[in-house]
């Protein structure tokens, strides 16, 4: 993929469209009243949408960052960008759910486990997934 910005942008933007794909089908469907039954007593009424907005936008730059474009310089195998996507997740909803856990009297450990796994098969899954569009899209003609 040559470096211009609407590469990038399209990279990006396709990133985006996966994660929040996934993330409802967990939010909305598997994982449904999951966070409200173990940390209803520390949620806000309201999302602060801002901060959730902001955490998105920057988390999906960190997978374009430091999975999507050295996969794609590389040439990383299908299997190598779900790697380096899982770690990226484990090790960022580790130092989000570990904190927790470590500052938190309430944080129980069940979630902790729960939201570990889910952020590794969640960015390990968005990687592997806008990898495979994006090849689509060289193939196509549409990025070169």
């Amino acid at each position: 993929m040559k470096a211009t910005l609407v590469n990038f942008s399209l990279l990006y933007a396709i990133t985006v469209v996966v994660f929040f794909a996934i993330d409802l089908i967990w939010l909305g469907v598997v994982a449904k009243g999951f966070y409200a039954r173990h940390l209803g007593h520390l949620l806000r009424e309201q999302v602060n949408w801002p901060a959730a907005i902001l955490f998105y936008l920057v988390y999906i730059a960190g997978i374009q960052m430091f999975v999507l474009i050295p996969g794609l310089q590389h040439g990383w195998s299908g299997m190598q960008v779900a790697l380096m996507g899982a770690l990226l997740g484990f090790f960022a909803y580790c130092t989000f759910d570990l904190t927790c856990l470590a500052l938190l009297k309430s944080w129980p450990l069940f979630v902790t486990v729960v939201d570990i796994g889910w952020g590794t098969v969640l960015t390990g899954g968005t990687a592997v997934v806008t990898m495979a569009l994006i090849k689509l899209l060289f193939k196509a003609g549409i990025v070169t």
